[in-house]
Order: C-alpha cells, then sequence, then structure tokens
C-alpha cells in the first residue's frame, strides 16, 4: 500500500500543474462553504436529511456533516492531510447524492453532488498536488 501511494504520489507531482491545485483549492472552498451554509441554516438541513433522518439520527449528521465540511475545506484548500480530509468527505457526498433518490429529485443538486464527489474521489486517490502543505513538508525531511 505505501509504495501505490508513493507511487501515486511521483505521478501526481510530475504530471502536476497549477489547474490541478486550483480545482484542489476550489474544492475545498465549497466545501467550506456549504459546511458554514448548513451552520447558519439549520432549519434548511434539517428539511434536507428529513427523508434520511430515522437513518441518520438528525444532530449527530449535522454536527458531523458541518464539521467535516469546515475543517475538511480548510485543510483541502492548504492542501494539508488532503487524502484525510476527503475521506471523511466521501460517505457525506454519497449521502448527498442519495439523499436526491429517496426525497425530492433535483437535477441541479444531483449533478453538483456528482461533480464534487468525483473531485474528491479524484483527490483522496491522487493527494494534494505541489502546491500544498503536504509537499512543502514532505520536502522539508
Amino acid at each position: 500500500m505505501d509504495t501505490t501511494v508513493k507511487g501515486l504520489n511521483k505521478w501526481a507531482n510530475a504530471h502536476s500543474t497549477i489547474w490541478f491545485d486550483a480545482f484542489r483549492i476550489l474544492l475545498g472552498a465549497f466545501l467550506f462553504y456549504k459546511g458554514t451554509y448548513f451552520v447558519s441554516n439549520s432549519g434548511e438541513f434539517e428539511n434536507l436529511i428529513a427523508p434520511a433522518s430515522n437513518f441518520l439520527g438528525g444532530m449527530f449528521a449535522f454536527h458531523y456533516v458541518a464539521s467535516a465540511h469546515i475543517m475538511g475545506g480548510i485543510m483541502i484548500v492548504f492542501g494539508l492531510l488532503t487524502r484525510w480530509a476527503l475521506i471523511a468527505q466521501l460517505p457525506i457526498l454519497i449521502g448527498a447524492l442519495l439523499i436526491n433518490f429517496i426525497g425530492e429529485m433535483n437535477g441541479i443538486n444531483v449533478l453538483l453532488s456528482a461533480i464534487v464527489l468525483g473531485l474528491s474521489m479524484f483527490y483522496t486517490v491522487y493527494g494534494s498536488g505541489k502546491h500544498s502543505a503536504d509537499y512543502y513538508f514532505k520536502m522539508q525531511k
């Protein structure tokens, strides 16, 4: 496993462009925005997860989603422990896709959730890139 991750890091760093890092930063900023949006509009969040609230536990889901989006978004923007931050996002993003199929279908939300999930899976595999705290700390060794 360790050699696979190192190999992916080497490939990603060799092929990294400014766009690679820019999309990571935009992804983190979007997740941070959604986390703060959920905190400031908790009633809307409750309505959003109402179809699945029996499975998720409303307050637990609210606190997990908000804190994972806010802290994870900050970490992703700076490229600090990017893979771990994104792994914490994956269940939320999969749930965001599923909630559209359980409750009221909203095409824009499905598309947005799918794009964010795809980007998250990409950066979970390939890492944070050259312009990140992870890369900086790795080079300090």
